[in-house]
């Protein structure tokens, strides 16, 4: 049997198609392979360059306690590279890693010179190069006016958010137009656990929000259709200027001049087709997009809005009418502000068939959009992060409707703020409170049990997954089997209830006193405090995880933080600690003072207004069930290490007894060898509960384990971290000493908890 014609023409179209990607890309492999750049970077070699910035200098986090250092990753094309040999030109593609101040104020297209030594970029990135930049850089020339444009406006928005609460302030320039330099890192997790974090990266949702208002505007003002048109592709491209044209902006500026003129030549367009020629030019164009992630996510989405959305709502609201014309033409929602809907000859199309509403079409379409987007990306999340993200469907049902206004009010914000900075702050209060509502959605919804469920990862995980789709259709698609599978997971359940205890604690389990916050590599305790309050020790390197075990324990005030010594995995999530939260005084060790860190850590806390008080051996106090008391480190010239000034620091940490009327705990922060002689030396109380020092680092005194006389210990360490901590050595030693281990990288946070017959116990509540 010979293929119609109609197949071998479409065979014919996906080879060519392949084949000129395949082009694109070797042509641009061939390019960062080869030249001036490939060659000092495969020689680690220094030299100058001249570079044009490509996107916006990007903060990131230090991963040291120090504070002072401010880096940056920089997009960048080189175009002149310049060595004791001479000046090449050259223009490829580099990523620049670079320190100071002075690359914050930069702007994409802008032209500096810069030193540094180039060095090979990861294996399959499509890069020249990485350069590591010495010293600032020198600004040869200024941005162009679409960006100086940009970054005024930009810069006006973000003025008039500082009106607003600091999440909100943060969140609203980037659900506007991608700026989230200002965003709180815990709303940024919120996001993403919760399937938003596509509300902050500008998108085909945000140019048609801005399009859809063009031509209600449009149609109120008596318009013809070629002419709302119109108006909605200029203020597409107005908001493109206002957003960066960067890639995903292009990408969905370009879908949606497909569907205006779709719109204004009253001809139908098929969507599937169109993502699919705007698909094929950017690649063409970019070829680092077909490697990226993010590109293929917003493409899934938007395949999925168009291909499953419309099946779906329709059979939720009960239609089973046949149209008279093709599939629906991309830029539906054009259509529907326009209030027309075309048809394959121009004429409005007509339902033939009867339609009975099981529910409004309205709720049937907000359903199926979000349902139809997370379908289509979830191949894509398990390939990427081995998760999926059931919560992520309700959690866009809920925030969707305060998308729209925020992301107008906001935009005409930024408009305004250039002409006037009041009126500006005027819209950006009802945009901040749309902004509220979707940071609670966020935040309830990543609390949520089960909202991220790990999954094998890459094509094993995908794999499971189209198996698993396949069995749930095949199941579900008689009503028997739906009833007999029902039947079968309420046996399952009640069986599980009655006959088995939990496998996972109830969370915050009943009399606890003490708790170690799984925050990965690094520590942070919570003591109780009473109803609400808890002392927190140490607060861990990120601010979100120190944050989200404090919201987990239900503390809403915290009377007391103590920060054992000031290396960052124990103070640099201090920030969490504050979040929302009343802080009475900060403790610091009396040698936190001699380092940057410690300067940089007072100095915050003078602009909060916090006390900040020295530790001194006998300092105590009581708070609800607990009594604190300071015993370490002792007064005087600082114990004697020879290990640099790291080690010194982390002998001089806050050693702290901590007593029940059920027991007591040590909690040791990172003392090493050293410190713990001359803790033995001058005695300390036993405990049952010991927070073994430094992560379970294989630095540690025999006989200073055995005092301690404790019964369990607890080990705050990250999975899989560098350095190897726990050391088997410290757990073989708890071992021989009989002390049963507890460790958070195994088993989350865990909890010391009152018995009700007496003594204490530990509650682990599982990753």
């Amino acid at each position: 049997m010979r293929p119609s014609p109609a197949w071998r023409n479409a065979a014919v179209a996906v080879l060519g198609c392949v084949a000129a990607v395949a082009g694109a890309v070797a042509f641009r492999v061939h390019t960062v392979e080869t030249g001036p750049v490939a060659d000092l970077a495969s020689r680690h070699a220094p030299a100058t360059a001249e570079a044009v910035l490509t996107d916006d200098p990007r903060q990131v986090k230090p991963q040291t306690g120090d504070f002072r250092r401010v880096s940056f990753v920089v997009p960048a094309r080189v175009e002149v590279v310049g060595t004791a040999a001479g000046r090449t030109r050259t223009r490829v593609p580099v990523v620049l890693f670079a320190t100071g101040q002075e690359w914050r104020s930069l702007l994409p297209s802008q032209r500096v010179e810069i030193r540094g030594r180039f060095k090979p970029a990861e294996p399959g990135e499509l890069l020249a190069a990485v350069m590591l930049v010495r010293g600032p850089p020198r600004v040869l020339s200024g941005p162009s006016w679409v960006q100086r444009t940009a970054g005024a406006l930009r810069a006006g928005l973000r003025e008039a958010a500082d009106v607003l609460p600091a999440d909100r302030r943060g969140l609203l320039p980037g659900m506007v137009v991608g700026d989230v330099s200002r965003m709180e890192e815990k709303v940024a997790a919120d996001f993403k656990e919760a399937g938003l974090s596509h509300l902050l990266a500008v998108s085909g949702a945000n140019l048609a929000v801005v399009a859809g208002a063009a031509v209600v505007l449009a149609r109120g003002a008596g318009l013809p259709l070629a002419v709302r048109a119109a108006f909605a592709v200029f203020a597409m491209v107005a908001f493109a200027v206002v957003a960066r044209p960067s890639p995903s902006v292009l990408r969905a500026l370009l879908m949606g001049i497909v569907a205006a003129v779709a719109l204004g030549t009253g001809r139908s367009r098929d969507g599937v087709a169109a993502l699919s020629v705007s698909v094929l030019g950017l690649i063409l164009f970019d070829p680092v997009l077909a490697r990226s992630y993010g590109f293929a996510l917003s493409v899934c989405a938007t395949g999925g809005i168009l291909v499953l959305a419309p099946r779906w709502r329709d059979r939720m609201a009960g239609q089973r009418s046949q149209m008279t014309g093709r599939p629906r033409e991309v830029g539906g929602w054009l259509d529907r502000v326009a209030g027309q809907r075309i048809g394959t000859a121009g004429r409005p199309e007509q339902a033939t068939g009867r339609a009975s509403r099981r529910i409004p079409r309205w709720v049937a379409e907000a359903i199926a959009v979000p349902a139809a987007a997370q379908a289509a990306v979830t191949p894509v999340l398990v390939l990427m992060s081995g998760q999926l993200a059931p919560v992520a469907v309700p959690a866009n049902l809920l925030a969707g409707p305060a998308v729209a206004p925020a992301t107008l009010l906001g935009f005409a914000a930024a408009l305004a703020a250039p002409v006037s900075m009041p009126f500006a702050r005027l819209l950006a209060h009802p945009a901040g409170l749309a902004c509220g509502w979707i940071i609670e959605v966020a935040g309830h919804a990543a609390g949520l049990p089960l909202a991220v469920i790990p999954w094998q990862s890459g094509v094993p995980g995908l794999l499971l997954l189209i198996a698993a789709a396949v069995a749930v259709v095949l199941v579900l698609r008689h009503r028997r089997s739906r009833w007999l599978v029902a039947a079968a997971m309420g046996g399952m359940l009640a069986v599980l209830a009655l006959s088995t205890t939990p496998v996972v604690a109830r969370w915050p389990p009943p009399r606890w006193l003490l708790v170690a916050c799984d925050v990965g590599q690094g520590d942070a305790l919570l003591v109780a405090a009473g109803p609400g309050r808890a002392v927190v020790v140490d607060a861990g390197a990120d601010p979100v995880p120190v944050d989200r075990c404090l919201r987990s324990m239900g503390v809403r005030e915290v009377p007391l933080v103590v920060l054992t010594h000031p290396h960052f995995d124990h103070v640099g999530g201090l920030d969490g600690v504050f979040r929302g939260r009343r802080v009475g005084a900060v403790v610091v060790s009396a040698g936190a003072g001699g380092g940057g860190g410690g300067a940089r850590l007072s100095g915050g806390l003078a602009r909060r207004g916090i006390a900040e008080w020295t530790a001194r051996p006998g300092m105590s106090w009581r708070f609800g069930p607990s009594e604190l008391t300071v015993i370490g480190p002792p007064e005087g010239p600082p114990v004697e290490s020879g290990g640099g000034e790291g080690v010194a620091l982390n002998n001089a940490s806050i050693v702290i007894h901590v007593r029940w009327s059920a027991g007591a705990a040590l909690l040791s922060g990172d003392i090493e060898t050293e410190a713990q002689a001359e803790l033995l030396r001058r005695g300390f109380p036993p405990a049952e509960i010991f927070k073994v020092p430094h992560h379970g680092s294989g630095k540690h005194d025999p006989d200073f384990f055995a005092a301690v006389g404790a019964r369990a210990a607890l080990i705050s360490a990250g999975a899989d971290n560098s350095y190897g901590h726990p050391a088997p050595s410290t757990l073989a030693r708890l071992h021989r000493l009989g002390i049963r281990t507890y460790r958070t990288d195994l088993s989350g946070d865990l909890a010391v908890v009152a018995r009700e017959e007496g003594g204490l116990a530990v509650v682990v509540r599982g990753r």
